[in-house]
């Protein structure tokens, strides 16, 4: 056998090796529990996917999957958390739209670097975001808004649940798309900001729909259009910003989940499988509905383009408005 023939066989051993190693790798995962970290409180909305799809995997798989609530920092140290485990499959981490899109831009020293130390699993969710305002504002449309605020220049004001945040974010790009200006007042919380809005102290709020759904409704506050770049199926008959005047607005909170960088790929295609099964099926559409979650699976490398443009998206905004993290 000559030396080309001999390294060409054994180039295709070493190929057929690494597939079998794989596919047993893949076949015997997972073997013990799963952790889940989410870089937030339990209760809130990225809670409750994360428990909704860990206790969907512990049926399939009969493994336990352990949601890890790790706070602080606006998600910073769950995150780190995230990318520093083992490479092995048995840690996932739930990003979210702030940890992953807009601290990179905010923050000016940040422990992680979500292209590098994150493998893309899938996007899970997105979740639309409601311009609404007290109904002592005269306005009833997106562009008899953008009118008045031009015609009492930094005189109006928006509420959001804290500077840096999606909501924030969202108005600042509203005011550079609409040519406005009107005044940011952060809170500790979206359900802070509410209360204020409630009150007539604060005129307009970009909010989650669970946060001002049940008080439009109830007439005291009045939604003008959701965030993105499509209606949102809790209210149809809302229309988009992007439809109301200003084309190209496109805002989505979102969810999806990471493994740390390194992770077997094999492993990540089967977590990707698992999850986007879990996710497409009826009971967990319409659990995650009621909190106007909109389902958005994906590849891993669909995942990973999202998040780049993402990550790209957020940059402009955030030094078109002077945000930096408190």
């Amino acid at each position: 056998m000559n030396l080309t023939v001999r390294l060409a066989t054994l180039g295709l051993t070493a190929a057929v090796l690494a597939f079998s190693v794989g596919g047993v790798r893949a076949q015997s995962y997972p073997s013990k529990p799963i952790r889940f970290i989410v870089p937030f409180v339990p209760g809130g909305g990225t809670d409750l996917v994360a428990r909704t799809i860990g206790q969907k995997l512990n049926q399939t798989w009969d493994q336990q999957v352990v949601i890890d609530n790790r706070p602080g920092a606006s998600g910073i140290i769950g995150t780190v958390l995230a990318a520093k485990a083992a490479p092995d499959g048995y840690t996932i981490l739930l990003g979210f739209v702030g940890t992953i899109s807009i601290n990179p831009s905010l923050f000016s020293k940040l422990p992680y670097d979500p292209m590098k130390d994150f493998a893309p699993v899938t996007l899970a969710t997105s979740q639309p975001l409601v311009l609404a305002v007290h109904t002592s504002v005269p306005a009833k449309s997106v562009k008899e808004l953008i009118a008045l605020a031009k015609s009492k220049p930094g005189q109006l004001t928006f509420a959001s649940g804290g500077t840096g945040t999606d909501t924030h974010l969202s108005g600042e790009m509203f005011k550079t798309m609409a040519g406005i200006d009107i005044v940011h007042v952060p809170y500790k919380g979206i359900g802070l900001a509410v209360i204020d809005i409630l009150g007539g102290h604060v005129a307009i709020i970009i909010s989650s729909p669970p946060g001002v759904i049940s008080h439009v409704k109830a007439g005291k506050l009045r939604a003008l259009a959701v965030t993105s770049a499509t209606r949102l199926r809790a209210m149809p008959d809302l229309p988009t910003i992007a439809e109301s005047g200003l084309p190209g607005y496109d805002v989505s909170g979102w969810f999806g989940v990471l493994a740390p960088a390194g992770t077997p790929k094999d492993i990540v295609t089967k977590l990707n499988t698992e999850i986007v099964k879990i996710l497409h099926l009826p009971d967990v559409r319409e659990q995650l509905a009621t909190l106007g979650l909109e389902i958005t699976t994906s590849t891993p490398e669909q995942f990973a383009a999202y998040i780049t443009a993402e990550i790209a998206k957020w940059a402009k905004v955030i030094k078109a408005s002077g945000a930096r993290a408190e």
